[in-house]
């Protein structure tokens, strides 16, 4: 391993990996000791070890958080957008989850095509990368920017009547049981693509993660995380 990629992943001796806490099918649980565990942290530790260098946690509730906090991290683990790609350089993801939305009983909306119309109004989730897409296509529909995470959007949505709650489909299917008569529309408005990041310039770090994401895919190593954790509705990103 080269100095120069050691010097730039972990200045310090050590890799402090920025995890989006609020991603409960990346991060799954907690270690003994109260640091996350999940298919997030388990890629932060085979860099790390890769490295032959410690891990060190960083958890961020929300994934603008973490993105906000260039320089507190070497490596980010979040979804790689458009807007975050200003100081951030993300690998190809490593996994996929897929968004979608979910209409309350008696929606006279039956598909992706109908959500984008004057008169409607989305729930979801301030910060997300699913929400960052929306930020940049929806045209006539209403957003609905809720901070706190998932659950509160999901709160918002439900207390204000309002007609759509977007969000990633596994944790929609859990809503569905709260909410009698509520569909789940076919098909996704997009996938999230979760990545690695690390700041711009760090040219000799990009390329090293960059490899190191298509290697974990081709070999296994990402489907044996998600397996290992046992996470539903989380699938390997095809190779770049």
């Amino acid at each position: 391993m080269s100095s120069a990629i050691v010097g730039q992943l972990a200045p310090t001796g050590v890799l402090r990996a920025g995890v989006n806490m609020g991603n409960f099918l990346l991060v799954t649980g907690r270690a003994p000791n109260g640091d996350p565990t999940g298919v997030s942290p388990s890629m932060a530790k085979a860099i790390a070890d890769r490295l032959g260098v410690p891990m060190q946690p960083k958890p961020y509730a929300r994934p603008n958080e973490v993105a906000d906090a260039v320089g507190d991290w070497d490596i980010a683990l979040i979804g790689a957008e458009p807007q975050r790609a200003a100081k951030i350089s993300f690998t190809a993801a490593y996994c996929e989850i897929e968004a979608t939305y979910l209409v309350p009983a008696g929606s006279p909306i039956t598909s992706l095509a109908e959500v984008d119309r004057p008169g409607v109004r989305i729930a979801t989730s301030a910060g997300a990368a699913y929400t960052l897409w929306l930020e940049r296509n929806i045209k006539q529909a209403q957003l609905v920017l809720v901070p706190g995470g998932g659950g509160a959007a999901m709160q918002k949505f439900v207390d204000d009547k309002l007609e759509v709650y977007a969000g990633l489909r596994p944790g929609l299917l859990g809503d569905l049981a709260k909410l009698p008569g509520a569909r789940i529309l076919d098909g996704q408005y997009m996938a999230v693509q979760q990545a690695i990041g690390c700041a711009k310039g760090n040219d000799a770090a990009f390329v090293f993660l960059r490899d190191f994401v298509e290697e974990a895919k081709r070999s296994g190593l990402v489907a044996r995380f998600i397996a290992e954790h046992k996470v539903q509705g989380l699938s390997v990103a095809p190779l770049a």
